[in-house]
């Protein structure tokens, strides 16, 4: 067995019975002395987080957006058919992987 699993269950059956461990006393400890836990500025992070994840999903829709129109101006009309298309030709998506309809749908409300 591997020492890792070994502890891992200790600290589960730990819990069961309603053990506290030290680093959660800690913590605790932390908290009744006014200790702020976490990042004060999280929602600043956040939103900058949302804001890159939002301009390189448009950047992505901006590249595949000429393809998908290509491939209409072919008389392919479905978002299924231009899904097919798009995987005919290798064009990967932004995650690598199979295009479907609802991704098609997605790039072309973006654009």
């Amino acid at each position: 067995m591997i020492e890792g699993d070994l502890s891992i269950r200790n600290v589960d059956a730990a819990r069961a019975r309603g053990d506290r461990t030290a680093h959660q006393d800690a913590l605790q400890a932390a908290k009744a002395r006014g200790v702020v836990l976490g990042n004060p500025r999280l929602a600043d992070v956040r939103d900058r987080a949302v804001a890159n994840l939002k301009a390189t999903a448009d950047r992505f829709a901006r590249n595949v957006a000429p393809i998908i129109r290509e491939i209409k101006s072919t008389g392919v009309a479905s978002y299924r058919g231009i899904a097919r298309s798009l995987n005919a030709r290798g064009v990967e998506t932004a995650r690598g992987g199979v295009w479907t309809a609802v991704q098609v749908s997605s790039i072309l409300r973006r654009v």
